[in-house]
Parts: structure tokens; sequence; C-alpha cells
């Protein structure tokens, strides 16, 4: 059997929408998933948003160590056509920042710290540039706001995946085993493999990505890319980059100070590009340090 990507509702306006063709920008946002952690606090929450073929879960134990050491609300959320969030064939940072304001107006919450990593950083920058007025602080993880050139394998990745066969009837460690084993000579890297694996589900006597992969695939160009602004925010941001990485690097520093002139920007040493999982103490530390600063 031939594995697919997942088909999860999606929702009649976000496709009458975009099927009269219009672009990410004015496609309808569409209601996203996500997991609140309760907080004692009335500071604003904070809002988690995580990267390309990621979902909510990536987060879960950090946003729990963050209640317990800020006391603040914590949410995380799918973006659309990951975890359990609708597919839509649009996916594009206009539409993906759209889909958070929705949430946080569904839920009533005038402001936020949003925190987002790679994809999710992109989302977030664009819906702070977009919507100052709802965002508190501004967390990017390991991305800027430049052209996303540090690795070029995504098409590949889709590719393996969705050439990934799976015979009906095995149990799930096995299922596991197979897709890893057919990932593995175009996902070199384990870490990478097992991250991608986390997207392997049971669906109806099947086992199906729950990304959709049609979209990735035609959206790599908008996801690698980020929109051109001309405004900028004047609010706190903090960019963390991991000291392993290369996706800051100084040829980002003119962007990133155009479009927030306040941003400090920090490498958390031994970390590659999941700064977060990699380092997850000195990546809480430096949140909590952030959030305590007074704005100047």
């Amino acid at each position: 059997m031939l594995l697919r990507a997942l088909g999860f509702p999606r929702w009649p306006r976000a496709l009458a929408q975009e099927r009269k063709g219009l672009a990410g920008s004015a496609a309808m946002p569409v209601p996203v998933s996500y997991a609140v952690f309760d907080g004692p606090s009335p500071q604003p929450p904070l809002l988690f948003l995580h990267g390309l073929f990621g979902s909510k879960a990536n987060f879960a134990s950090l946003a729990k160590t963050l209640v317990l050491q800020t006391g603040r609300k914590v949410l995380t959320v799918d973006a659309r056509n990951h975890g359990e969030s609708p597919h839509s064939p649009v996916m594009t940072y206009e539409a993906m920042s759209g889909d958070v304001r929705l949430l946080l107006r569904q839920l009533r919450l005038e402001r936020c710290v949003l925190v987002g990593h790679s994809m999710g950083g992109k989302t977030a920058m664009a819906l702070t540039l977009r919507w100052p007025e709802l965002v508190e602080r501004l967390v990017c993880v390991d991305i800027s706001p430049s052209k996303t050139t540090a690795v070029t394998g995504f098409q590949d990745f889709v590719a393996a995946m969705k050439a990934v066969e799976i015979p009906q009837g095995v149990p799930r460690s096995t299922a596991r085993r197979l897709a890893e084993e057919q990932l593995r000579p175009t996902v070199q890297d384990p870490t990478v493999r097992q991250f991608l694996l986390t997207n392997l589900v049971y669906l109806e006597d099947r086992y199906v990505w729950r990304v959709n992969l049609d979209a990735v695939s035609q959206h790599l160009k908008d996801l690698m890319d980020f929109p051109a602004f001309q405004t900028h925010y004047s609010g706190p941001a903090l960019f963390l980059g991991g000291a392993k990485s290369p996706y800051i690097s100084s040829d980002d520093y003119p962007e990133i100070e155009r479009l927030f002139p306040e941003a400090e920007i920090q490498y958390v040493p031994d970390a590659g590009h999941w700064v977060h999982a990699d380092q997850p103490r000195p990546f809480v530390d430096a949140i909590c340090s952030f959030l305590e600063r007074t704005p100047t």
C-alpha cells in the first residue's frame, strides 16, 4: 500500500475563496488545533508555533515547564496542514498568520507572546508585522526574515515520504520500522528521520501521513521565502539561534534590524536547528530572561 497524506476536513468557506483563485494573503483563515497549558498569571500567554513537518506536541513538555516558571498560560498550535489542523491547498505566511489571528480572536486574547520555531518563526514574524497590537513580545527560534537557504532537501523529503509503502495489517512498530527503512536512503540523518516519522498515524485501517505533503510541496518556495514587508515592529523581539546552526547568520542581521529595530540576537551553545530539543534548559532560561526584561 502506497502511503498517502491524511485527508483532514477542509472548511467550505476557505475552499470557496481559494477556488476563486485568491492568493495566500486573501485566503480565508482556518480554525487550527491547539492545546492549552493553564497558568495563574493574568499576563499575556505564550503561544508556540512549530516548524515544517512538526506539530503542537513538539512543545508540550517545554510548555509545562514554562507554566511553572512564569505562571503564564501557554498555548501550542498546529499549523494548517499539520497535526490535527485542517488541510488547505494554500500554505503561505499570510495565510498561516491569519489562522493564528483568528485563533486569538476566538479565544478573546488581546495580546500574546509569540514563540515560533523555523516555519513557525516566520509565521510569527508575519503576524507581528501585520497586527503588532496583538503581540506583546516576539521570539523567533533559529530563523530570520531572510530567504532560507541553509537546507535545500525538503522537496526530497516530501518525495521520499510519498513513496513509502506499508502493507495493511502490520503492527505500528513494524510500520514505523518499514517507513524508516524506506526513508533512510534520502533522509540520512537519524534525528530528522525520527522527526518526520512523528507524522505517521493509523487511520481507517491504514497508515497515512498526517502532514499535507501536496500543499507543502506546492508551497515550498513560499515557505523558504518571506513576504516583503515595509512596516516594522518596535516592540521587544528575540532571535534565538543554535550556535551550530546556519539559519541565523551575520548576513541576516540588517534585515532583522530593519523589520525589528529593538531585536536581540542570541545563540544557544551546543544547539543545532532544533534549539529547544538540543538544549531545553538554556532555551527555557533564555525565554524566561527575555520575559523579565523591561522594554526600552
